[in-house]
């Protein structure tokens, strides 16, 4: 099923679509690759192109329902907010906890690890909180790149997007290598053991691992076979995984000793965000959940309740795992790769390690699924505007899933986990997570305090003069953190230059939009807050991400200045086209009826 331009499908069965078999005009079908004629002229038009997609805004009703139209079928509508929670808590809770606990209490916070937990998961409620505002009012697969796209722009929701893909791809990859070497790990086998090695390849990609494809391919046929299942299969998992943690929990208390946390701050105020910083990943995922819009039954209710919810879950879960693991063992003896197994094994209970063994695989699988279904539902809307080649954005009348963009994900994940290590994949995390939650927070603002023809001049330009204070004292204070080790000076300035634009924007720009059905509290603080805090994170992360965020955008940026933009010009023009010749056809109509009544 080729997607034709605007919102036409072109007469290309089902059929073909799901048997992959793609011509030119499937991939390409926009006016700009009829020929290279066409192809050349749009080129030479770059310039003009890109100024008119940089500052366009879509809007919600486009989003809502032009763009949904394209992909011909309809998403079922068969999820509630009991499905959101534990979709919410299967997207996040996965192996996380059962490893960044041991380096962020042995070598950052110790004991501490509990606040770190705490203030890690508060700013990624935040987060929580931006993301359900805009998933109420717009329900759509496209997730945060159908929000940045209403609110900041083509443009930038593509860059977004496309980062958020490849983040989403390596996570994915990543969590399917671990998957084996967890299984090997129950099994009584070293982690390597189930993968073959081949020498004659580069070192860090010769351990080659087919039980992460296998893995990988059964979750793609849950996944594009019901939403409705694979919600089912990730309630089962997940409570069970619940159960598990909590059987954990209380193992571990029967050998709590409370002399273990009389050194409460070892590493002091500063130990204790920076495991904050490396903690803040143990919540990522909760993002893939608004994806799921579409599929919602009452999303004003539902996705309130199952975003919240289950970040709240997750972030209790997380403090009492993270108090019971310093109780049981001093902090400095908290070993940073295995930390709950070698914890229970120094207790005298070995065989714990095969209950956490077993929670991982399972918190590993839901994530799989949530991470797969979140990838498809992204790249299902950011081809519906022709940013992504449009045959991806079918969804299976039958189904009512997307399996076309399931199944080129799972490919492209299981190429990634066959090939490469953990300690490459894990370098290539962390940054576009962030930089999205940070623009979502932005975007929010945005939609709250501008709406082009009604914002006037004056309030538009605090709002921007505003805007680039929290965003700058932000970025200040995440250098600061980089920069020095010590000193408060810098802080105090950076925070008041923070507060004051925030109370600015609260106090001089008139607010343009009332949320309909619910709306983030304490606006405009809860998202500024977010903002720094998110860009706070970023202070944290290593060069080779910040490298490879750049090179990644780099490679973006040319497929959108060659590909994606002329692509996305053709199909909003020809969208522009035919809303005119419609409202043309409706005066007409109702001329030739004033006409009739006349005479």
């Amino acid at each position: 099923m080729a997607m034709g331009n605007g919102s036409t499908v072109n007469g290309t069965s089902e059929k073909r679509v799901m048997s992959c078999i793609c011509s030119k005009q499937d991939l390409l079908p926009e006016e700009s690759f009829q020929s290279w004629g066409k192809y050349a002229e749009a080129l030479r038009s770059t310039k003009t192109r890109f100024k008119d997609r940089l500052l366009a805004r879509s809007m919600d009703s486009l989003e809502l329902h032009e763009m949904r139209a394209r992909s011909q079928n309809e998403m079922k509508r068969t999820l509630n907010w009991w499905d959101i929670i534990w979709f919410g808590i299967g997207a996040v809770v996965g192996a996380g906890i059962f490893v960044l606990t041991g380096e962020a209490a042995s070598s950052y916070a110790g004991p501490a690890v509990v606040v770190s937990y705490f203030i890690s998961g508060v700013s990624a409620l935040l987060s929580v909180l931006c993301y359900t505002e805009f998933s109420v009012e717009l329900p759509v697969a496209g997730g945060s790149f159908a929000y940045l796209r209403v609110e900041l722009g083509d443009f930038v929701a593509y860059i977004a997007a496309g980062n958020i893909l490849f983040e989403y791809m390596v996570a994915g990859a990543s969590v399917a290598r671990s998957w084996t070497s967890y299984f090997a790990t129950l099994c009584n086998h070293q982690p390597n053991d189930f993968r073959l090695n081949v020498s004659a390849l580069a070192e860090n990609y010769n351990h080659l691992d087919p039980i992460a494809v296998v893995v990988s391919i059964a979750v793609c046929i849950g996944a594009a076979m019901s939403i409705k299942g694979s919600s089912r299969f990730n309630s089962v998992t997940s409570i069970i995984h619940i159960f598990l943690l909590v059987f954990i929990l209380i193992a571990g208390l029967t050998k709590a000793d409370p002399a273990n946390m009389a050194t409460f701050m070892p590493f002091g105020v500063k130990g204790i965000f920076k495991a904050s910083a490396v903690l803040f990943f143990a919540y990522v995922g909760f993002d893939g959940v608004a994806t799921l819009g579409e599929e919602i039954k009452k999303p004003s209710r539902d996705i309130p309740i199952g975003l919240i919810g289950s970040m709240l879950i997750t972030i209790t879960l997380y403090c009492l795992l993270a108090a019971t693991l310093t109780l049981m063992q001093p902090y400095n003896l908290i070993n940073a790769d295995a930390p709950f197994t070698i914890a229970f094994q120094a207790a005298g209970m070995d065989w714990a390690k095969y209950i956490v063994a077993i929670g991982a695989l399972k918190g590993m699988t839901t994530v799989l699924l949530a991470n797969l279904l979140a990838q498809a539902r992204y790249f299902t809307h950011i081809a519906r505007t022709h940013m992504a080649p449009p045959i991806l954005a079918a969804i299976n009348q039958k189904t009512g899933t997307p399996v076309t963009a399931t199944v080129i994900m799972t490919v492209a994940n299981s190429i990634v986990a066959f090939f490469t290590s953990l300690d490459v994949l894990a370098n290539l995390l962390s940054i576009s997570t962030l930089f999205i939650f940070s623009l979502v927070a932005i975007a929010l603002i945005v939609r709250r305090y501008y709406v082009s023809g009604e914002t006037s001049n004056s309030d538009r330009n605090k709002l921007i003069c505003f805007m680039v204070l929290i965003i700058g004292s932000s970025i200040s204070s995440a250098v600061y953190w980089v920069i020095c080790n010590d000193g408060w000076i810098g802080y105090t300035v950076t925070g008041a230059v923070w507060f004051l634009a925030t109370l600015g924007l609260q106090l001089t720009v008139k607010k343009a939009r009332k949320p309909k059905m619910w709306g983030v509290p304490l606006l405009p603080w809860l998202p500024s807050a977010s903002i720094a805090i998110n860009v706070f994170i970023m202070g944290s992360i290593d060069g080779p991400s910040f490298l490879r965020f750049i090179v990644w955008t780099v490679v973006l940026l040319i497929y959108y200045l060659f590909v994606a933009l002329h692509a996305s010009y053709d199909a909003a023009k020809e969208a522009e086209r035919a809303a005119d010749s419609t409202q043309a056809s409706n005066i007409e109509a109702g001329e030739t009826k004033t006409q009739t009544e006349v005479s």
